[in-house]
């Protein structure tokens, strides 16, 4: 978001916000040159007008004035009879086209990598195993709040995503395990996360903790 548009947001909170007549229209008498742009200057006599006055900015701002562009987007989409599908299935395509805000749980992320192992049977087999069940127990104190970052943290920590797309990740993040660093290391490019083997689940949490909270980019959304 740029200073013009922090700008517009900041001028519509600031009309919602106002408590008398006699601040709304000094707002709107103040930013007059911006709502005049977006054809939804007027005189108010109410205070409860200044919903309709953010109501017909914000049409503005977010259809109007990008017109051109959503029709385009929609020609793009009448290709193979898409947009035809889309309106009379919005519910059936609104999950794959439409992002949901959800927590993300410590299972779905726990289903999301996939591991690389080294041959059955060997002693690094063993060692790789164990790494993926401290990683399970891992993720659910993360979920549950018993660790010092969240899932949300670790996905940022693998991937450099805050949620998971609407469409999934392709390809699958992937697993690796690390034998010469007692800190977990990850390739946001790839989707890669490296994870230390360690002797003993305690020991794992607290590395992970540290290596995630201490990583560059940390906390930066």
């Amino acid at each position: 978001m740029d200073q013009k548009d922090i700008g517009s947001w900041s001028t519509m909170q600031m009309i919602e916000n106002a408590t008398s007549l006699d601040a709304l229209q000094e707002c709107i008498l103040r930013h007059s040159t911006m709502l005049q742009t977006a054809g939804c200057l007027r005189h108010v006599a109410a205070l409860g007008e200044k919903k309709e006055v953010v109501a017909d900015y914000l049409r503005w701002y977010i259809i109007d004035r990008n017109s051109s562009v959503i029709d385009r987007f929609k020609d793009g989409l009448t290709t193979l009879q898409f947009l035809n599908a889309l309106q009379q299935h919005t519910s059936l395509l609104s999950p794959v086209l439409c992002h949901t805000a959800k927590p993300l749980t410590g299972l779905e992320l726990e289903r999301l990598f996939k591991p690389n192992l080294s041959p059955s049977g060997s002693n690094r087999r063993l060692k790789e195993s164990q790494t993926l069940a401290y990683w399970a127990d891992y993720l659910l104190d993360c979920e549950e709040g018993k660790a010092s970052v969240s899932v949300e943290d670790v996905l940022m920590f693998a991937t450099g995503l805050t949620s998971l797309p609407p469409s999934g990740l392709e390809p699958l993040p992937q697993i690796q395990f690390l034998d010469d660093s007692p800190f977990p290391m990850a390739n946001t490019c790839s989707k890669l996360l490296k994870l230390p083997l360690l002797d003993s689940y305690s020991m794992f949490k607290s590395q992970m903790d540290f290596g995630i909270e201490n990583s560059p980019g940390f906390g930066c959304f």
